[in-house]
């Protein structure tokens, strides 16, 4: 291994550390507010990108019609808790989650055969993939939010295996790979970095730092923080846990997306891709503890060098040494919680 080689695999492992970093901070945030371990997050990661890549065909993505169909869904419940609770909230989300997938669907329909800028692909790809978060908590995981964390994972599971058929059926097994958005290559101390790579970097740190202010800084960042720390005292100090788990599941969903957006003119996509993606970034969580955000960024990092320097020295054993990973952090921690739990007696 000489030097650029060293410089290429290093850069691969901070576009692939960052997007996982986004990944775990958002898996952490999701469990912590809700104590949903969100594995459909790879997905969202996956289905962002193959909808931009069909955008940029002149092709209406499959994801339109989901996002219909999820809206459809969440109108009907919001509905029937109208009728059965007479709350007006309920009456405006019902409309909200009939009119916006409504307009659109309208929008796509009217703009995707036309060309257009890079960026307004994107945004369009946002406004299609980002609602998802909402839909599937106000689907899946609001009625269900008193049940244990078995159950919660369990239909995380199958929600899952829904949005992976779902990629299979509508945008079928071939993998594909959009135009960057800044093409080139800048040369850094004589080493050759790429532009799309020094852009997704500091767009993931940028998010980054966005949510760790966001959290430390504003009202409904600390009101989250509170929910995450204790449900019980946060609902007597008057803070809607229901409300929280929206917001959670929302910028879940719009950090999902984002990433999917970065990544995907970096590597090929698959239907099935955002799995892979998903459990790296569950992974780096877990080593976190599920809660703690600098380390779960931390061990993100790591997981991305070991990664790339492992695909070099070793390629056909790269996921196995990258998941193998978490056998000792669980050891560890079962060894300190067999520890605390003998010091409280």
């Amino acid at each position: 291994m000489n030097s650029n080689i060293a410089v290429l695999l290093a850069q691969d492992a901070l576009i692939n550390g960052a997007i996982y970093a986004l990944l775990a901070l958002t898996l952490v945030m999701v469990f912590s507010v809700t104590r949903v371990m969100l594995i459909p997050q790879g997905e969202v990661v996956s289905l962002t990108a193959l909808s931009l890549a069909a955008i940029e065909t002149g092709v209406v993505p499959g994801t339109v019609w989901l996002l219909c169909v999820g809206g459809g869904l969440a109108a009907l419940m919001e509905l029937y808790t109208w009728l059965r609770e007479r709350d007006r909230r309920a009456l405006r989300a019902a409309f909200f989650y009939i009119a916006y997938p409504a307009a659109v669907t309208a929008l796509a329909l009217a703009t995707v055969p036309l060309a257009s800028s890079a960026w307004y692909r994107m945004f369009l790809t946002l406004l299609i993939v980002v609602p998802l978060g909402l839909m599937i908590y106000r689907v899946a995981f609001r009625p269900l939010a008193h049940a244990s964390v078995l159950v919660l994972l369990i239909v995380a599971m199958a929600i899952h295996f829904i949005l992976l058929g779902f990629g299979l059926i509508a945008f079928g097994a071939e993998g594909v790979r959009t135009a960057p958005i800044f093409s080139g290559v800048i040369r850094l101390a004589g080493f050759p970095i790429k532009a799309q790579a020094i852009f997704v970097v500091a767009v993931a740190l940028a998010l980054i730092v966005v949510m760790a202010l966001f959290f430390g800084r504003t009202l409904i960042g600390k009101a989250l923080r509170a929910t995450a720390f204790n449900r019980t005292g946060a609902r007597l100090v008057g803070i809607r846990t229901e409300s929280s788990g929206t917001l959670a599941f929302f910028l879940a969903g719009l950090i999902g997306a984002i990433s999917g957006l970065l990544i995907a003119p970096m590597t090929t996509i698959y239907f099935d891709t955002g799995f892979l993606i998903g459990l790296k970034g569950f992974i780096a969580s877990i080593v976190g503890g599920l809660a703690s955000y600098p380390l779960a960024a931390g061990s993100a990092l790591l997981i991305g060098l070991i990664e790339s320097y492992s695909s070099f020295w070793a390629s056909a054993f790269k996921d196995v040494i990258v998941f193998a990973l978490i056998i000792p952090v669980l050891l560890w921690r079962n060894y300190s919680a067999a520890h605390a739990e003998e010091d409280d007696e």
